[in-house]
């Protein structure tokens, strides 16, 4: 009686969970469904046609349309560019700095990276004037380069980063300087091939950051061309008559890359979050 009550309670509880997790799913993809069904609708049909996800017939001259409103190429290449670089950047300083702080001993290296991390904890916004007249003395203003800057360092990277490198075995970098290699040949050739899931995930991360970021392309871009597709999506929005057939068109073009992405890199990015939680 015992193992049957075991195995009904057993049942109950897998049946709760998928439960929630269809809520969940639901939760999630019903606006993405709503906002692809509304993208293929007329301006007339977003609101009459009541809660109907999808036109009977799609509209798809909304994602021509958009491209005629402004240069949506242009905005998608503008943040295609900022995102790569900025992720470029970002796992380069965080790789090399997590590796020192994982593996280097030196005088006072766990507070200065408490330090480190307490950045965390200040809001971009707090910085946004101290990092405006800095990219303006480097005459970087209105240029994508400036944008990059800004995202050059980032703590959550090194964190994250110094948790998966303390869960490698030393024995590794020890059997490395048996055979002669220096910290830079150890980082690059045992290291990094080994930390690529979590590299992955900071990648996914860092993407989503830079890609979506509004604020500071707001502040330091003032060049139509060089506008990223955050502020495009905001031309849209610029009138008080807003069609939100083509809003939501160029909503999808926006999400599409980092869709693409996250599909094509689902598993290290899965696989890193599991083992970076699990480790350090």
């Amino acid at each position: 009686m015992k193992r049957i009550e075991t195995r009904d309670t057993g049942r109950l509880a897998v049946g709760i969970a998928y439960l929630a997790l269809g809520l969940v799913a639901v939760s999630v993809l019903g606006p993405l469904l709503w906002a692809v069904g509304t993208s293929l609708k007329t301006y007339g049909e977003v609101f009459s046609r009541g809660l109907a996800f999808f036109p009977e017939v799609p509209q798809w001259d909304n994602y021509v349309e958009i491209f005629r409103i402004a240069p949506f190429d242009r905005y998608v290449m503008n943040s295609v560019i900022v995102s790569l670089f900025a992720c470029a950047f970002t796992l380069l300083t965080s790789a090399m700095s997590a590796y020192a702080f994982a593996r280097l001993r030196f005088p006072g290296r766990d507070a200065l990276f408490v330090l480190y991390l307490a950045t965390m904890m200040v809001p971009q916004q707090v910085i946004l004037i101290p990092n405006f007249l800095l990219i303006r003395e480097l005459g970087l203003l209105d240029t994508l380069a400036g944008l990059v800057l800004t995202r050059v360092f980032v703590p959550l990277g090194t964190f994250l980063l110094r948790q998966f490198f303390m869960g490698i075995p030393i024995e590794l970098e020890e059997a490395a300087i048996i055979d002669g290699m220096s910290y830079t040949r150890r980082f690059v050739s045992v290291i990094l091939p080994l930390a690529k899931p979590a590299l992955v995930s900071l990648f996914i991360v860092s993407l989503l950051a830079a890609w979506n970021d509004f604020l500071y392309p707001l502040v330091f871009i003032r060049t139509d061309t060089k506008r990223t597709i955050t502020l495009g999506l905001s031309i849209l929005q610029g009138d008080l008559d807003i069609r939100w057939n083509l809003v939501m068109a160029a909503t999808i073009v926006a999400v599409s890359p980092l869709v693409v992405a996250y599909l094509a890199l689902q598993r290290l990015f899965i696989e890193g979050i599991a083992l970076t939680g699990s480790k350090g």
